[in-house]
């Protein structure tokens, strides 16, 4: 993340755009925002992560926005916003490209270290806080439309303390396993 120059914002209607030239190729690169019309608009957990590394100055009509400010204004919009943060700043301090998730229950695609721009994503994961329940229908749906796109399912579970784990999840049918585990249990 050195390698990113600070960069210039104006939040425009709660997205953050970026109007530099320069910098919209630079953030463009690394898997930043997307570009319309010759600017670049970045997600909530872009412009909270770049807060957050002290690449961004955010303003807002010539005030200077703060990370702790700007989260508070997302939370009151998006009550996944602390979630979606923690996860994006883990797999991008992991060197992953991470862009916005495209349905199915999924929070975020994922590129794997040096593809992005060349292949799909090989990823979608979604995000559950520890204690977080879900309901299996819920879930095997998730998956089956997952691997269906041919990206493989993960969880991402936020514990109490913000450490995020990740789990690599398959679908799993239980009926095809009963007779195996009745044969396990005659004697």
């Amino acid at each position: 993340m050195e390698e990113t120059p600070l960069v210039n914002g104006e939040l425009v209607s709660d997205q953050t755009c970026i109007s530099d030239k320069t910098m919209i190729h630079e953030l463009d690169l690394k898997g930043f925002g997307e570009i319309e019309k010759e600017k670049l608009f970045l997600k909530s957990f872009e412009t909270l992560y770049l807060l957050y590394t002290k690449r961004l100055i955010l303003k807002k009509n010539k005030k200077r926005i703060d990370f702790d400010f700007f989260m508070n204004h997302c939370q009151m919009t998006d009550s996944e916003i602390l979630t979606k943060f923690l996860i994006y700043r883990d797999l991008r301090n992991r060197g992953y490209v991470v862009k916005d998730g495209f349905g199915f229950g999924s929070d975020f695609r994922v590129y794997e270290r040096g593809q992005y721009g060349e292949k799909g994503a090989k990823f979608l994961i979604f995000g559950l806080n520890e204690g977080q329940q879900e309901k299996m229908g819920n879930l095997q749906k998730k998956i089956e439309d997952i691997t269906q796109m041919g990206k493989e399912p993960i969880i991402a579970v936020i514990e109490r303390r913000g450490e995020v784990i990740y789990y690599k999840i398959n679908k799993m049918n239980f009926y095809e396993n009963k007779s195996r585990l009745e044969e396990s249990f005659q004697l």
